[in-house]
């Protein structure tokens, strides 16, 4: 009788207590209440130190694990090859790393560094590069002597070189099996130009010509104090790692003059329709746009946001929601508004979709350009992205070593030094007004280069049920060959 009335009794708190709990929980999710997001963004300049040769450093501690973290960005890529000699910054990025280093041959450079358990890498871009360097806090002292030699006395070890160029070659041979990289080819040709150095792409000749003396003159350019900025972060005293950091990097003497800069295109992009053919695919893919924006931009933040609410926030964005959701003609429709740092980005919409309904996807998508363009944006949609960049930006900065990375790309690239600081306040700012003003001036219907790659004789036959929408309706017609993948050289269809 008393276990009974004991469980009884139990049963009537968890009840009363269920009750209380669940008349506070709202009937749907977007209703939870949340108290207001209070974060403050590192402080950078308080990161930074200048080291004895004048190198910028950005130094955190962070004692989570005992690694630490060695980032060294510098500025120059693939603009900066000479003619004939496309594809050498890539072979640099690799061989950089493969090749040994001072007194190491790359047999006794890999040894040396899976003993350490320490990770070490290399690329080049087409406008800047880095060498990264993660090692254990107790061999921090060994993991900068094998940097240091890195950056200052690559080896571009022949055997290494001529494995990198058989690895290069062998990619070469795939560049049209996907369909997405005959698009970002084509893409690239017709916003800047076919004499601009993003499309002036590696052929066989031009990797066959490369030699070891290429590498280590290229390497040369780059690899300078005056060049660099680094970033460092894990498990250490401040104080003491920039004493190593001087010791070492801010040791290295003969800093050097800066790169030279980033040609700008000239190129006059022309409006129409562009197809690629390649028959034995049953997708389209399609590319709409033109030139957008390259940095100092005033319009960045409405650009931004506007960018996000038509294509670029995913499953909330206009694109996925019509194009996607409720007409299902594609599994995803993007957009993104790119501003760029050392020339201008694109403005591009882009989808995949079945080759009978390629001419309504574009038009669907054009359709929601003109629509931003008129400023339809609810209040509601406003706020829902203006929170979201709000909210995600802690992630930023999540980690230490993120925070470092971040400032250091931000110097090399020339950013504001307030530019987190006052994120959030330009952010806020943004309203519909602004958003369809920016959206008038940068989003240009008349301008439009529509990119189309799959099987052009399907594609062009349209959607029986839309006999109306044809390509053509959206500008002249032109034909695009497929290029040889090892020369680059156009191929009769």
């Amino acid at each position: 009788m008393k276990t009974l009335t004991r469980s009884t009794v139990a049963l009537v708190v968890f009840a009363a207590a269920a009750s209380v709990l669940a008349s506070d929980i709202p009937p749907r999710p977007e209703q939870l209440p949340f108290p207001p997001l209070t974060y403050t963004v590192p402080d950078g300049q308080a990161l930074r130190v200048r080291l004895a040769n004048g190198i910028p450093a950005y130094v955190a501690e962070d004692r989570l694990l005992p690694l630490i973290t060695v980032q060294v960005y510098f500025r120059g890529g693939q603009y900066l090859e000479p003619a004939g000699k496309e594809g050498l910054a890539a072979l640099t990025g690799k061989v950089w790393r493969t090749g040994g280093a001072g007194a190491l041959d790359a047999a006794a450079f890999d040894e040396e560094l899976d003993f350490l358990a320490a990770q070490l890498s290399t690329a080049v871009g087409e406008t800047t590069g880095a060498v990264t360097m993660n090692v254990l806090a107790k061999d921090i002292d060994r993991g900068l002597e094998l940097l240091l030699s890195l950056l200052r006395s690559p080896r571009f070890e022949q055997a290494r070189l001529d494995k990198a160029k058989e690895e290069f070659l062998a990619d070469m041979k795939r560049r049209n099996d996907d369909t997405a990289d005959i698009e970002e080819r084509e893409w690239n040709r017709l916003l800047y130009g076919e004499g601009y150095f993003l499309n002036r792409l590696a052929t066989k000749a031009s990797v066959d010509a490369i030699t070891r003396e290429d590498l280590l003159a290229f390497h040369g350019q780059l690899a300078r104090p005056a060049n660099f900025v680094v970033a460092v972060a894990g498990d250490f005293d401040r104080k003491a790692m920039i004493a190593k950091l001087n010791a070492t990097l801010g040791a290295w003497k003969g800093g050097g003059s800066a790169v030279p800069p980033v040609p700008q295109p000239n190129f006059q992009p022309k409006p129409g329709v562009y197809l690629v053919n390649k028959s034995d695919v049953n997708q389209a893919r399609v590319s709409i746009g033109h030139l957008a924006a390259k940095r100092p931009f005033a319009d960045e933040f409405p650009m931004v946001v506007g960018n996000d609410i038509y294509g670029g926030g995913g499953f909330t964005a206009w694109l996925m929601s019509k194009v996607r959701s409720d007409e299902g003609l594609t599994y995803g429709a993007y957009s993104g508004f790119e501003i760029g740092t050392f020339y201008p980005g694109t403005f591009r919409a882009y989808l995949q979709t079945k080759s009978s309904t390629c001419a309504r996807a574009t038009k669907l998508t054009i359709e929601l350009m003109e629509k931003l363009r008129r400023g339809e944006i609810t209040e509601q949609e406003l706020a829902t992205s203006v929170n979201s960049f709000i909210e995600t930006l802690p992630r930023t900065f999540e980690t230490k070593v993120r925070t470092v990375s971040r400032f250091a790309q931000d110097e090399l690239e020339g950013m504001p030094r307030d530019y987190w600081q006052t994120y959030r306040d330009k952010m806020r700012a943004v309203n519909v007004a602004a958003i369809k003003e920016a959206a008038q001036r940068f989003i240009k219907p008349d301008a439009l280069v529509i990119l189309v790659v799959g099987n052009v004789e399907e594609i062009l036959k349209g959607h029986p049920d839309f006999p109306d929408v044809k390509l053509e309706n959206f500008g002249p017609i032109v034909r695009l060959p497929l290029r040889d993948p090892m020369t680059l050289q156009p191929l009769t269809d």
